[in-house]
C-alpha cells in the first residue's frame, strides 16, 4: 500500500473538515456516491452483511467504505504478513531480562504468534470465543493477543487492577475459553471464579514459576510446546477463513455507570485505524525511519493497544516493554535507557513528570533555578508565537534549548523524542504550558473505544491550542443539536467505527443512530479551520435547580490552575440551588500500593510555607485546622468566581477530603479518568452536609 505524500494528506484533512462542516443532507448524499461500486469491489473478501452493526460475536457488518477511505479491507494476519515482508529482519520487541535488553525481529515475532495460535487451537479455542489476557505489558501479552486472533478467537484484555468479580464479568461475557495471566497474584483472582466460567478450558501463566500444579494450568513454556503437532495447514485454513468485517478484538469500557460494555472491533477497524490514525500523528514507517516507544499503559485500553501493539506492527516500530512498576516510578529509568522517538501518556502521567521536574528545579541553587526558569519562559513564549512547526523559531530559543532545556528533557529520557502524545482523558492547560516551557509539544488525540481510538488528532502539521486537532484523514464528523454558540454533540463516521456492543442491542442503538453515525456523548465546537475543541460531556453537564447548564471541567481546571496545592477538584450542583466543590490535596503516594498517603507533596508543602503555614500532612489542614491555607484556598476560589460568566456558575461552598483520589480507591479509572458517579456515591454524606440549611 502506497503512502500518500504530505500535500495529499493535508488535502484529505481539509476535504474531511469541509465536508463535515457542510449541510448534513449533502454530506449523506456525497457519502453514497460511488459507494456501491467500491463495496462491490471488495465483496468477495468480506463476510455477507446487510447492517452497519451487530451485537453477535459471530456476526459481520457492512464496512463504511467510500471515496474518502477506499482502501482494501485487511485482516490482522494480512497486515502482519505485509509488515514481515517489509521489516522482517528489523527488531520489533525488546524485553529486559537479567538487566539486559533482549530483542526479537518481526519474523521471529510473527513465528511466536503462530506458535501461540497453534497452542490455543490445541487447547480447544472455539471460533469467536474469547482469549482473555490479564497482566502487565509484555512480549507474551502481544503473542497471546495476535495468536488468539490467528487461531480464530476474539482477544480481550482485562485490567490488571480488576477485582475477581470484574474479571468474571469480562471472561463470562466474552465466553473465554482460555485466560492468560501474568503471575500468581492475577492467577489467584481467576482461581476464585473459575467454577463459574463454564466456557473456560485452560489458564496460562506467562511470568514467574507456577506455585502449584493444577489441571489445565500451564506455564508459558509448557503452553508454547502444546501446539507443536498442530499442522501449518490447519492454522492457515483458520486464518484464511477470517474476514475483515468480522470481530477480532473486544475492549471493555470501565463501566462507571452500569455494567462494562464489550466494544466489538473488526479486523478492518484495527488495520485501517493502525494505518490512518498514526499517519495523522506523523509516525514514520520503519523503512524510512524506525520509530521506538515504551509500552507501559494498560493494553486493555484502546489507546495503548492501538499505539503499542497494532500501530507497532503496521509501521514496523520497535517496542520496549517497561517494568511492571512503571507507574510506581521506574518508567523514567526505562525512558532514559531507551530514549524513544515517540511517547504517549495519559494526562496524569504527564502531570507526574511535570511534578518531578518541578521538584528537581526547586532543589537547585539560586543561580541555576533562575537560569532554568528564564529558559522555560523563553521557550513557552516562542512556542506560543510559532504554533506551526515549519515556522522559523527564534535564535534565542535554539540557544536556550541546547544550553538548558535539552538537559531537562534528557532527565526524563526524552532527549531523542520527536512526538509526544496525550490521550484517554482531557489534559489541563497548566500541564500543556509547562511542557511548552521544555520545548515539548503535547499532541492531544480525541476519540473513544467505539472509534477504535483516535478520531481527531494533533500532530506536527496539525497543531493549535487548546484543540484536539483535526479529524483523522478518511474519517468524518458532524455536530448534532448545535446551540447558538456553535456547541453541539460530536458524531463520528468512518472505517474506525465499532461493530456494536457485545450482547447489548439497546446500548448499541443508543450509541449509533439510524444512519450509522456514532454519537460520542461529548460536547464541542469546530473552528473555521476544522480544529475541534471539547467543552464537556453531556452526562457530566450540571443542570442546577434554576435550570442553568454548567460544564464542570473548565471550572475545575481553573481552580487547579489557581491553587497548586490542589490535586483533584470536582464540581457538585446537579439539581441543586448552588454549586459546591470537593477538593483533594497533592500528597505523596505509597511506592508499593500507589495509595495516596497523609504526607503532603513537596509542591503542596511549598504552597503552605508561602502562606506562612508549617503543615506537612493533610490532617494538619482539614477541618479548618489551618487558617492560613483555608484563607489562601478561599482567595483562589474567589479569583475563579470573579471570572464566572454568571452568578449560577460561582462556587459557593467547598470542602477538603481526607484522602486524594486514586485508582485503588475507585475514584479514578485505569487511565486516571475521574469516575464522577463513584465519587458522588462515596462522598454522599459530605456532599449533603454542604447543602444543609
Amino acid at each position: 500500500m502506497e503512502l500518500p505524500d504530505e500535500e495529499k494528506v493535508d488535502d484529505q484533512l481539509e476535504t474531511s473538515a469541509q465536508e463535515s462542516m457542510a449541510d448534513v443532507q449533502t454530506d449523506e448524499e456525497h457519502a453514497t456516491v460511488g459507494k456501491k461500486n467500491i463495496e462491490e469491489k471488495f465483496a468477495a473478501s468480506l463476510a455477507p452483511a446487510d447492517s452497519l452493526w451487530t451485537t453477535d460475536a459471530r456476526g459481520a457488518v457492512r464496512l463504511r467504505i467510500e471515496e474518502g477511505c477506499p482502501e482494501e479491507p485487511l485482516t490482522v494476519h494480512q497486515m502482519f504478513s505485509a509488515s514481515v515482508e517489509k521489516y522482517g529482519n528489523m527488531h520489533a520487541l525488546a524485553s529486559k531480562k537479567n538487566n539486559t535488553w533482549e530483542k526479537i525481529t518481526f519474523s521471529e515475532y510473527y513465528q511466536f504468534c503462530r506458535r501461540a495460535a497453534k497452542s490455543f487451537i490445541k487447547l480447544g479455542l472455539e471460533r469467536f470465543h474469547g482469549v482473555a489476557i490479564l497482566g502487565f505489558n509484555s512480549a507474551e501479552w502481544f503473542f497471546s493477543a495476535v495468536g488468539a486472533i490467528m487461531a480464530g478467537g476474539i482477544m480481550t484484555g482485562i485490567y490488571a487492577t480488576n477485582s475477581p468479580e470484574a474479571c468474571h464479568y469480562v471472561a463470562s461475557d466474552s465466553k473465554a475459553n482460555i485466560i492468560v495471566v501474568e503471575n500468581q497474584k492475577q492467577l489467584d483472582k481467576i482461581l476464585q471464579i473459575r467454577d463459574r466460567l463454564p466456557h473456560l478450558k485452560a489458564i496460562v501463566q506467562y511470568s514467574g514459576q507456577l506455585q502449584e500444579k493444577l489441571s489445565n494450568l500451564y506455564s508459558w513454556e509448557e503452553f508454547m510446546e502444546l501446539g507443536l503437532d498442530v499442522s501449518e495447514k490447519q492454522l492457515d485454513d483458520i486464518i484464511s477463513s477470517q474476514k475483515a468485517n468480522q470481530c477480532c478484538v473486544l475492549i471493555y469500557t470501565s463501566g462507571t455507570t452500569g455494567k462494562p460494555k464489550g466494544v466489538m472491533l473488526s479486523h478492518d477497524n484495527i488495520t485501517w485505524t493502525a494505518n490512518h490514525a498514526s499517519r495523522a500523528g506523523d509516525m514514520q514507517p520503519a523503512d524510512t525511519k524506525q520509530e521506538s516507544l515504551v509500552s507501559y499503559l494498560p493494553l486493555s485500553h484502546i489507546a495503548a493497544q492501538m499505539y503499542d501493539l497494532w500501530t507497532g506492527i503496521h509501521w514496523g516500530e520497535l517496542v520496549y516493554f517497561a517494568q511492571p512498576d512503571a507507574l510506581k516510578g521506574s518508567l523514567i529509568t526505562t525512558l532514559r535507557e531507551v530514549c524513544p522517538t515517540s511517547h504517549m501518556g495519559v494526562p496524569r502521567v504527564w502531570e507526574k513528570m511535570m511534578e518531578k521536574i518541578k521538584q528537581g528545579i526547586s532543589q537547585c541553587g539560586y543561580v541555576k533555578k533562575k537560569l532554568v526558569t528564564w529558559a522555560m519562559s523563553v521557550s513557552l513564549e516562542a512556542n506560543q508565537k510559532c504554533m506551526q512547526n515549519d515556522e522559523e523559531k527564534p535564535l534565542l530559543l535554539s540557544l536556550t534549548d541546547s544550553l538548558v532545556l535539552q538537559k531537562l528533557r534528557a532527565e526524563l529520557g526524552l532527549s531523542r523524542c520527536q512526538k509526544f502524545f496525550s490521550g484517554a482523558a482531557p489534559i489541563g492547560s497548566e500541564t500543556v504550558q509547562f511542557f511548552l516551557g521544555l520545548n515539548i509539544r503535547l499532541y492531544e488525540a480525541y476519540g473513544m473505544s467505539e472509534s477504535t481510538g483516535p478520531h481527531f488528532m494533533s500532530g506536527p502539521k496539525v497543531y493549535k491550542l487548546p484543540s484536539c486537532g483535526k479529524v483523522v484523514p478518511g474519517c468524518r464528523y458532524k455536530m448534532a443539536n448545535v446551540d447558538s454558540e456553535g456547541t453541539g454533540e460530536i458524531c463520528f463516521w468512518g472505517r474506525n467505527i465499532f461493530m456494536g456492543f457485545l450482547n447489548m442491542e439497546d446500548k448499541t442503538r443508543e450509541a449509533l443512530d439510524k444512519d450509522g453515525w456514532l454519537h460520542s456523548g461529548d460536547l464541542g465546537k469546530i473552528d473555521e479551520e476544522g480544529f475541534l475543541y471539547i467543552t464537556g460531556r453531556i452526562k457530566e453537564l450540571i443542570i442546577t435547580a434554576g435550570g442553568e447548564n454548567v460544564p464542570p471541567v473548565p471550572i475545575e481546571e481553573a481552580v487547579k490552575r489557581e491553587l497548586p496545592i490542589i490535586s483533584n477538584a470536582m464540581l457538585i450542583g446537579d439539581k441543586r440551588k448552588f454549586l459546591s466543590m470537593l477538593l483533594t490535596l497533592k500528597c505523596c503516594s505509597n511506592a508499593e500500593t500507589m495509595e495516596p498517603t497523609e504526607e503532603l507533596s513537596l509542591e503542596a508543602v511549598e504552597f503552605c510555607q508561602q502562606q506562612g503555614s508549617q503543615a506537612t500532612k493533610v490532617s494538619d489542614i482539614i477541618g479548618g485546622e489551618d487558617k492560613e491555607v483555608y484563607r489562601a484556598i478561599q482567595e483562589g476560589i474567589d479569583r475563579v468566581n470573579s471570572a464566572a460568566i454568571s452568578n449560577a456558575q460561582r462556587i459557593q461552598k467547598w470542602t477538603i477530603l481526607r484522602k486524594d483520589f486514586s485508582v485503588s480507591g475507585g475514584e479514578l479509572g485505569p487511565t486516571m479518568k475521574l469516575h464522577r458517579p463513584v465519587v458522588l456515591e462515596m462522598y454522599h454524606k459530605v456532599i449533603e452536609s454542604l447543602y444543609q440549611e
